[in-house]
């Protein structure tokens, strides 16, 4: 047995939870994603998608795709540095800036790679990075990667953020790197306290938008555009694979820092480019979510039902404001056991558990697309009532 193999044959986590029948992951969607799939041979409500539009299986996106595989091809068979950039990637950069209000935009290939090689590349040594304690993983990765300092502060605590800053050089770089929505929690970062604090401490800001894009602000441009603060926002992330119905993800800012980043940051410059197929799907969702804007509203009027629902019900659901509703369980084993009671009354939702929140605060994740209806709403909360009522979670 070699060193790799002895170091990871007692690794036999999954093993126990697959034995006790509540193993809640990779399990197989055999349809196109949407408010219900076909999972096991039969449907179920999907609430544990990310596709907040409920574009992933728009035909007008899907045609968009195909008329770039056959125009394009598969693949590019390259990075964007060489023989990788399409005019279809050109375009889409373009739309995105003017659509965030910014200079220049870039185009990677998924969301994890611009923020862990944005972060690697714009801050340095001698630099300084902060951090929401409970921003996403690639932004955690992506500070590992950069040889600043790191610092970070209590989730959404301002002072604690103070505290930080108070700390630092005035003339040093500092970067604060926090998610525009909170991806388990679906709180909002506190954006014009964070601006507010910028001005005073000499600070740049970047916004992770996942969450936000195609949700918040005019035609979903986002946080940053529903607080009003986009001029004030350094660096803006975002990503294809919720929204825009397709894979990719994109940061847009001023001409500078994205002609440094073009030519310097390596998950952009060392990875090839996004397929032809997402980047055309991208572009048309882009364009539906802004002449739609019924969409947006839709998306709204079944969260603010799904929201009253859950709160009448006596669910916890902690800050969110947003349509990521977290359904507080606190215990480990109960978050995967309610998982699995759900999918087997036919509601597919996510259990939350270390490292993605901390171990008191485990809890399945119940999201909402613009498709979905009330009665269909209706139906997962009365699933879910019911399993959380027999498990002593809820009265």
């Amino acid at each position: 047995m070699g060193q790799l193999q002895e170091k990871f044959k007692n690794y036999r986590v999954p093993q126990q939870y697959m034995k006790a029948g509540v193993y809640p992951y990779f399990r197989e969607i055999t349809s196109k994603q949407g408010t219900e799939v076909e999972m096991g041979g039969h449907k179920v409500l999907m609430f544990g998608s990310n596709a907040y539009t409920g574009l992933t299986g728009d035909e007008r996106v899907i045609e968009a795709a195909k008329k770039a595989l056959d125009k394009y091809g598969s693949g590019c068979a390259g990075s964007r540095f060489l023989n990788g950039t399409l005019d279809l990637h050109v375009q889409l950069e373009k739309e995105l800036a003017e659509f965030e209000h910014k200079d220049e935009a870039l185009c990677l290939s998924t969301g994890f790679s611009v923020n862990s090689g944005v972060l690697a590349t714009v801050v340095g040594k001698g630099d300084y990075i902060i951090c929401d304690d409970r921003d996403h993983a690639s932004i955690v990765d992506g500070r590992r990667l950069s040889f600043a300092r790191q610092l970070h502060y209590k989730h959404n605590d301002m002072e604690d953020l103070e505290r930080v800053l108070k700390t630092l050089p005035y003339e040093a770089v500092k970067l604060i790197v926090v998610d525009g929505v909170f991806s388990m929690e679906g709180d909002l970062a506190k954006l014009p306290d964070i601006v507010n604090l910028k001005k005073k401490y000499n600070c740049s800001i970047m916004v992770d938008e996942a969450h936000g894009l195609g949700v918040f602000g005019k035609q979903g441009r986002g946080v940053c555009d529903y607080f009003g603060v986009t001029d004030d926002i350094d660096l803006i992330m975002g990503t294809f694979s919720k929204s825009l119905a397709s894979i990719g993800g994109f940061i847009a800012g001023d001409w500078d820092t994205i002609n440094y980043l073009r030519h310097t940051c390596r998950t952009y410059i060392f990875s090839a480019s996004n397929t032809p197929s997402a980047t055309a799907a991208a572009l048309e969702a882009l364009h539906i979510i802004q002449n739609e804007p019924e969409r947006i509203k839709s998306l709204w009027d079944v969260t603010k039902y799904a929201l009253q629902r859950f709160r009448e019900e006596g669910f916890e659901i902690g800050d969110t404001k947003s349509p990521i509703i977290p359904l507080y369980v606190r215990d480990i084993e109960k978050t995967f056991l309610v998982t699995k009671l759900a999918f087997d009354a036919g509601v597919f939702i996510n259990p939350v558990i270390p490292p993605a929140c901390a171990p008191h605060d485990t809890l399945v994740r119940f999201a909402l697309m613009a498709t979905h209806t009330k009665e269909q709403v209706e139906r997962g909360v009365q699933a879910l009532k019911k399993v959380f009522v027999e498990q002593g979670i809820i009265k």
